[in-house]
């Protein structure tokens, strides 16, 4: 007894010793993976740039540009598309493409993210001085952790309206780039114990950001509109020289505030990812990439319609031409059906695609912070780098139901991907997404699915590194198996 106890424990100490491969391991290809996802989200400062780095992402693989505004021309078996909503420079995006093995019995299986996070914006008047220094006026967008964007070196990007001397009317995208903001936190010194303990960001008197150290008379002439009056004039002489034209050529713009720190690993084996706008731009990066990955080997394979919806003004509601309250899903699928119709299909072709198409609503999730473990449900605490995040509400704050949250748990069984699970305390109030309000419009079936993060809203937020790997991989899964599963949980 004694001789065969030893024996295994000498066999239990040399299997401990073996390093067999873990799917949560990190490997050259999650870290390429990753390295892209940054570098993806470092080049997109607005919701408008995370489009056009989008765009460029499928022109390089030949998608077809498509426009909303006028008739598409005919879709083929195996065609690869894409349309923005606002046509040019736009904030919202739609990619598809049409499997080699498409019929009248097809489906539309789709993944929806968000461009927007929350952050600050120039108002329309955005000239402000006080102490002898030249602040920017600016307008809080959605939810963020205000306190987070002090000290922080800030640049500005997004979107600028041009009108030259002959009357033509362009858009551009700006991206400054370099630090010319920053909101100073009050000194410790100015502040009684109390006032500290007690600290809450005014939104309207502590978050304008200092542009310049003097102040500068605003712009006059007849050459120069109310709206430019509005506005430091060394702002616009800045824009106007990084786009190459005139300040009076400048008649609008949309223009956000970003930390101009980028991406980055943190851990001491670059198991994380530290970067502004996980929430939700990595969203749009996975659902991207998914899309691209099955566009280069399953459409041979492939019966039904992927596609991917990133929208605008996810933060704010969704209540937009381009947020997903929009009409955005429900013409996209019509126009793609009504394009692949044969005469023989019946009227309402469009009506059973519906019933049999899918959403997946593909936002982050939050992890558990090590800190604050009593915010979490324990039986419910996703872990970085642990893999994608079924989110369920019963209160219907996630479109997840019992059939959806199946489905996509079988794809991930079928790829040897195990997911998480994320319900909210009773006590705490639960975040939304897309889902619901996609779910509600259309008709179609859906699971709220993302990967796990800390500091959700923070001008900085932190995910996992082999977190991307595993969303990609399960998302493509998603385009490649969702029907094989559908028709046996229906018995097709």
């Amino acid at each position: 007894m004694i001789t065969r106890f030893f024996l295994l424990t000498a066999l239990f100490n040399v299997i401990s010793g073996l390093n067999f491969p873990s799917s949560h391991e990190l490997t050259p290809r999650s870290m390429d993976m990753a390295r892209s996802a940054m570098d993806y989200i470092t080049k997109s400062p607005s919701p408008n740039h995370a489009v056009e780095q989008g765009v460029n992402m499928l022109i390089k693989a030949d998608f077809v540009k498509l426009d909303e505004r006028k008739p598409w021309p005919p879709l083929k078996n195996g065609g690869k598309y894409y349309f923005q909503r606002e046509h040019t420079l736009g904030s919202s995006l739609v990619a598809f493409t049409i499997g080699h093995h498409y019929s009248s019995s097809s489906r539309f299986k789709i993944i929806g993210a968000h461009t927007d996070s929350p952050n600050l914006r120039i108002k329309p008047k955005s000239r402000r001085t006080h102490s002898s220094l030249t602040l920017l006026n600016v307008e809080t967008y959605g939810g963020g952790l205000w306190h987070t964007w002090f000290d922080r070196d800030l640049s500005l990007a997004g979107k600028v309206i041009l009108k030259n001397p002959s009357g033509i009317i362009t858009q551009r995208l700006v991206n400054l780039k370099k630090p010319i903001l920053r909101i100073p936190n009050l000194a410790i010194h100015l502040q009684t114990g109390p006032e500290r303990e007690a600290f809450k960001v005014n939104k309207e008197d502590h978050l304008q950001p200092v542009l310049s150290g003097y102040i500068e008379k605003v712009l006059g002439g007849n050459e120069t509109s109310s709206w430019q009056k509005g506005h430091e004039p060394k702002l616009l002489r800045t824009l106007a020289s990084e786009l190459g034209v005139e300040i009076s050529e400048i008649v609008d713009f949309e223009l956000h505030l970003y930390d101009t720190l980028g991406a980055s690993f943190n851990g001491l084996d670059g198991e994380f990812i530290t970067s502004s706008r996980l929430d939700n731009q990595m969203g749009c990066y996975v659902s991207l990439q998914a899309l691209l990955n099955h566009a280069d080997k399953g459409l041979k394979n492939d019966s039904d319609v992927s596609l991917i919806a990133l929208f605008d003004h996810e933060e704010v509601g969704s209540s937009s031409t381009t947020g997903a309250g929009s009409t955005l899903i429900e013409e996209s699928v019509k126009r793609i059906s009504g394009a692949m119709r044969e005469e023989e299909d019946g009227q309402d072709l469009l009506e059973c695609q519906i019933r049999k198409s899918f959403v997946v609503s593909f936002d982050m999730a939050h992890a558990e912070h090590p800190n604050y473990s009593t915010k979490h449900e324990k039986f419910h605490a996703p872990k970085l780098n642990s893999g994608v995040v079924i989110k369920t509400n019963d209160n219907q704050r996630y479109a997840t139901s019992g059939q959806t949250g199946y489905i996509f748990r079988e794809i991930g069984r079928k790829i040897g991907h195990d997911v998480q699970e994320f319900v909210v305390r009773n006590d705490c109030a639960c975040g939304s997404t897309i889902g619901p309000i996609i779910s509600a419009r259309t008709g179609m079936r859906c699971v709220d699915v993302g990967t796990a993060q800390l500091s959700m809203h923070s001008i900085r937020e932190m995910g996992g590194t082999k977190d991307v790997e595993m969303a990609v991989d399960l998302l493509e899964a998603f385009f490649e198996r969702f029907r094989e599963i559908d028709e046996e949980l229906n018995g097709e």
